[in-house]
């Protein structure tokens, strides 16, 4: 496959996920920005790079650059938090999408997701791909929902409830302590 056919369906698999969230996605009218879509979970929108992400063993390795062909030869650009707010990437072997706020990288050239341990059981320093996940990041902005609650008298009422995730981490608000590449 080319790398305008592996983005292409980076691009489409990411949109896909986004959709089954719920989440709006925007498409830039012209091609060549540094951003390719812009998800809105909520009120906020982020402008996000999607990424074709490859496994190899263990690890997930998402590249955070961009590549273009000058007189001088190939010229690679890394993008930065002026640019984008997140990298999304789609992994085919897994069939699998990862978010990444490029916050918690700023500088990296490549940005490596673990599936699992590792042989010396190292934790420190460690970026697990389930931290990252697509689904985990974003899924929980999706508001209250009313749910049906029993009176005395047996009768069903609806009732406030709270926002949908409030048990769990709001990860994607929250800092990640992470080390850089």
């Amino acid at each position: 496959m080319t790398t305008d056919q592996k983005g292409a369906i980076a691009e489409l698999a990411i949109q896909l996920a986004a959709a089954k969230l719920g989440i709006e996605v925007y498409r830039p009218v012209a091609e060549g920005g540094r951003f390719d879509i812009i998800l809105a979970p909520g009120d906020r929108l982020i402008r996000t790079q999607c990424k074709w992400a490859t496994r190899y063993g263990d690890v997930v390795i998402v590249r955070c650059y961009s590549n273009r062909r000058a007189r001088t030869g190939l010229v690679r650009r890394l993008y930065t938090p002026d640019e984008i707010d997140a990298f999304a990437a789609y992994c085919r072997e897994l069939d699998r999408c990862f978010f990444i706020p490029i916050d918690a990288f700023p500088d990296a050239t490549q940005i490596m997701l673990r599936l699992s341990p590792t042989r010396n059981n190292q934790r420190r320093g460690i970026n697990w791909a389930d931290d990252f996940d697509f689904a985990a990041r974003l899924g929980q902005h999706q508001g209250a929902v009313a749910q049906l609650g029993e009176r005395r008298d047996g009768i069903a009422e609806a009732r406030g409830s709270s926002p949908l995730g409030s048990t769990s981490l709001h990860l994607l608000d929250q800092s990640i302590d992470v080390v850089g590449p």
